[in-house]
């Protein structure tokens, strides 16, 4: 504490001013010079002291900050008292309940990136190993014609699964990272359905399925037109999975004061009811779920939505169908 020099020059004044005070009280009696002594004694006593408890407090936040750099955010270095070192020893807590919680939210986006990794390897390594095994025999120069155009289409078809799956992760990361700017354009529903519905048509076709859709063409919410048919197309592949040969799905769009809704129905398998809480989570995949699916089409539609001030719900019924309820609201709430 002596070698700070702030601290040698107190002392230094202090000495000063008792010496200076010590001579003038000379001049009026001995008794007064030993009084002036004492009470100079005490006070630099004092002042030593009380820088030393100082000294002692900033030491122990030195060494709850060293322990903070370490990574132990669990001690708690509030006092509940007034004063600068207590309003200080406040704000370091405050503080370190950020870090503890920044550090929380870098653990889990470890967690989530590790295990997002892992989902994306495992839905590369199936097509992957498919397509080596098949150009291994493509090469046998025996190979039947007829055997060699089917293993060619395949590679195609596991090719185009791919290039999708990474298209669909690019997406998704970019609005993860909020780098998509979204336009706010007025849309119009009915133009909205038309133009998702264009995806779907042959798999609609092929299974003889019937689309209601019922809706005034006056219905808009604003929003942006080409994400959010990327959000319904998603939703609709899957209803069309899910739905049998001859079934039905209908759409249906209404706007009030608050939100636009749109809704989209099937008669299908419906969604058991462990897997509903967790059917907007990427890479899920439910019980009835198909063996090509990744699991990431609802996922995206989900972002989608909610990057658009929207809200997606589902509802189920086994055997009897699915819901999903989207609301564009026309207020942020």
């Amino acid at each position: 504490m002596l070698r700070n020099k702030e601290i040698q020059i107190l002392l230094f004044i202090m000495c000063l001013i008792s010496v200076a005070a010590m001579i003038t009280a000379f001049f009026i009696s001995i008794a007064t010079v030993i009084l002036v002594l004492a009470i100079s004694i005490l006070l630099i006593a004092s002042c030593i002291i009380f820088t030393r408890w100082r000294y002692r407090e900033i030491e122990k936040l030195s060494s709850y900050l060293r322990q903070i750099s370490s990574g132990d955010y669990t001690l708690d270095v509030r006092d509940n008292h007034e004063g600068e070192l207590s309003i200080l020893k406040s704000d370091i807590y405050k503080v370190t309940m950020m870090l503890s919680e920044q550090s929380s939210l870098l653990q889990q986006d470890k967690i989530q990136l590790t295990d997002a990794i892992s989902d994306i390897s495992h839905q590369l390594k199936t097509p992957l190993t498919s397509m080596m095994v098949m150009s291994d025999l493509l090469s046998d120069a025996e190979l039947p014609n007829g055997k060699r155009i089917e293993f060619t289409h395949n590679i195609r078809i596991q090719l185009e699964r791919i290039e999708w799956l990474v298209t669909s992760l690019l997406k998704l990361s970019k609005i993860d990272a909020g780098t998509v700017q979204f336009k706010k354009d007025k849309i119009i529903v009915s133009n909205l359905i038309h133009a998702a519905m264009q995806s779907v048509l042959i798999p609609i076709d092929i299974k003889e399925q019937t689309v209601s859709i019922e809706g005034e063409d006056s219905v808009s919410y604003i929003g942006d037109f080409n994400w959010t048919v990327e959000a319904i197309i998603n939703i609709l592949k899957n209803c069309v999975e899910h739905t049998d040969q001859g079934g039905t799905i209908s759409i249906s769009f209404t706007e009030n004061a608050l939100f636009t809704e749109l809704m989209i129905a099937d008669n299908g398998k419906g969604i058991p009811k462990e897997d509903l809480p967790h059917i907007f989570k990427r890479f899920y995949k439910g019980k009835n779920a198909s063996e090509d699916s990744v699991g990431i089409g609802l996922a995206m539609a989900y972002s989608i939505i909610k990057s658009q001030n929207g809200d997606i719900s589902v509802t189920s019924v086994k055997e009897k169908g699915t819901q999903f309820r989207i609301k564009f609201y026309k207020h942020v709430i």
